[in-house]
């Protein structure tokens, strides 16, 4: 496939894909807009800190490229497991270091159903992962255990506004086999500044250290408050003033396509 290049384009459709991983999550049957020239593989369930399934993301395909898309939090249990930052060493990939635990067991609650749905790929066809927020970090865990453990070697890897995934051990690891991501985030958005480099759990003398993925894409927005620093639809807005006609187009092709 020769080496990716970073592209704005790209970054804004995916963007939207993260989206609609939220409009899955609010509607009960897990219904989402698809865009137009792609077809749905699957969908996919998982389990936060209270074991009740939830809609985590799905996996679609178009002639082109397929992408996995994964939710960031969206319920109370998922935002108990943001806060479980202890680290437990990586299930998928032996010796690979330690990482997030409330992230871990989250997308390895999801990964049985994950593995099977990209068997359904083609070996050769491009795969893009994505994910805002708690989904980028899902996306992180998940690129590196395709990478190792699946026929699809060579994910590409698009987030926005993700936390730290894990030690330093898992990052030179990740790094080493994941050859394109793409890490956007806001200076001004405090999620990807969490956990904290050095993060000491309550009421625990055990220490961890966290560290993020290469690939920085640094964006700057202020919307005046924590959350509109962070949520995707400011991430995507920001993107769009850098192509307004490709945005403005895909929005107005498929309504309710962009995130508002």
């Amino acid at each position: 496939m020769g080496k990716q290049q970073l592209d704005i384009r790209t970054a804004l459709f995916l963007a939207a894909v993260c989206g609609q991983t939220y409009v899955q999550f609010l509607n009960t049957e897990g219904l989402f807009i698809m865009p137009r020239g792609y077809s749905l593989v699957g969908t996919f369930k998982g389990a936060a800190y209270d074991q009740l399934q939830e809609w985590f993301g799905f996996l679609m395909e178009s002639e082109r490229a397929a992408v996995l898309a994964y939710r960031g939090s969206g319920s109370a249990s998922d935002w108990v497991s943001d806060f479980m930052a202890d680290q437990v060493s990586y299930p998928p990939v032996k010796d690979a270091g330690l990482t997030h635990k409330g992230f871990t067991d989250i997308y390895m609650s999801t990964r049985d159903a994950v593995l099977s749905l990209v068997s359904k790929l083609p070996d050769n066809k491009p795969l893009f992962l994505t994910g805002h927020s708690m989904g980028g970090a899902l996306a992180t865990l998940a690129s590196l255990d395709l990478a190792v453990n699946s026929s699809l070697s060579s994910p590409i890897v698009y987030t926005f506004g993700a936390p730290r995934v894990g030690d330093p051990r898992y990052v030179r690891t990740y790094n080493r086999k994941i050859d394109a991501h793409w890490r956007f985030q806001n200076e001004f958005d405090i999620v990807p500044h969490l956990p904290t480099l050095i993060y000491q759990p309550p009421k625990s003398t055990k220490t961890y250290y966290y560290m993020h993925v290469k690939g920085e894409v640094k964006r700057s927005f202020r919307m005046g408050s924590i959350s509109g620093n962070h949520i995707l639809p400011n991430y995507f807005a920001d993107l769009a003033r850098e192509e307004p006609a490709f945005a403005a187009a895909a929005c107005t092709e498929t309504p309710g396509w962009c995130p508002v």
